[in-house]
């Protein structure tokens, strides 16, 4: 039955996200129940096609890159694919009419890392919108479970917060981007001159960012409002502890919050939530 296979794509999408991400199982689990099988299915999809630019390296990745294309593509037209994680991701398209703009976006800026180290002021923009800015959308479709007013109002504070997620896993993995895979995100910096004032101009951007996030988040609808709350307070406290810590640490180490820190965070979280203290 269809209805088996559809249930063991969610499934594979699932186990995706969990065995990839620890804090965004976490505020997922803290979403309604209802809400859980869709954003699973866009982080499935959204982990496949990053681990193609940055992890498989000894592949053809502009080939593998073509073909998840392909067949993204082939999946949401004919609402089916034999890839789980794609048939999954389809039916939260079609369910949550999820727009092929923001497919589009994102997959663009996934084949921007398959040849461009850096990035002028324009390009770091069109990559921010396609890598982070678009996840958030899809998301906030889910969210708002087909309220376009809802989404409409939402959508710039749901774009500041996946634009705050990726700006902060920049600062976390700049050692695995420049000495792994080459890459420097940040526009018209040299890493050689990477001190506390460039680091300290890009933290102030991250800042604003989480600021105009949270508006929004208190916006958010009971159903999904604690979910993202956790993952945004789990951001912005790696974002403290990124602060908190020297350029050549940045360098040298990734920055972490540990299982048992996350736990507490969300203790708190939740405190602060069910008092409406945030």
């Amino acid at each position: 039955m269809k209805q088996l296979f559809d249930q063991i794509s969610s499934e594979i999408s699932k186990k995706t996200t969990r065995a990839y991400s620890t804090s965004f199982s976490l505020g997922i689990y803290c979403l309604n129940e209802r809400l859980h099988e869709p954003i699973y299915n866009i982080y499935g999809f959204v982990r496949f096609a990053d681990e193609i630019v940055d992890s498989f390296l000894d592949y053809d990745r502009e080939l593998l890159m073509a073909e998840f294309r392909s067949e993204t593509v082939k999946a949401i037209e004919r609402k089916i694919s034999l890839n789980p994680v794609l048939n999954s991701f389809q039916a939260t398209v079609h369910k949550y009419n999820i727009e092929w703009e923001l497919i589009d976006t994102f997959l663009k800026s996934m084949e921007m890392d398959l040849d461009q180290s850096r990035h002028s002021e324009d390009s770091y923009k069109e990559y921010i919108v396609g890598s982070a800015e678009v996840v958030g959308l899809m998301c906030l479709r889910v969210f708002t479970e087909n309220n376009d007013a809802m989404y409409r109002e939402l959508k710039p504070a749901a774009m500041r917060l996946g634009a705050a997620f990726q700006k902060v896993n920049f600062l976390r993995d700049m050692k695995s981007d420049y000495h792994v895979l080459g890459r420097i995100y940040f526009p018209g910096v040299n890493m050689s001159q990477f001190n506390a004032d460039v680091k300290a101009e890009v933290e102030k951007d991250i800042e604003a960012d989480f600021d105009a996030a949270l508006e929004g988040i208190r916006k958010l609808p009971t159903s999904s409002r604690f979910g993202v709350y956790v993952a945004y307070v789990y951001y912005r406290q790696l974002f403290n502890k990124i602060r908190a810590v020297s350029p050549v640490q940045i360098m040298t180490q990734r920055v972490r919050i540990p299982n048992y820190r996350k736990m507490g965070l969300l203790a708190t979280s939740y405190f602060r939530h069910s008092m409406r203290m945030f």
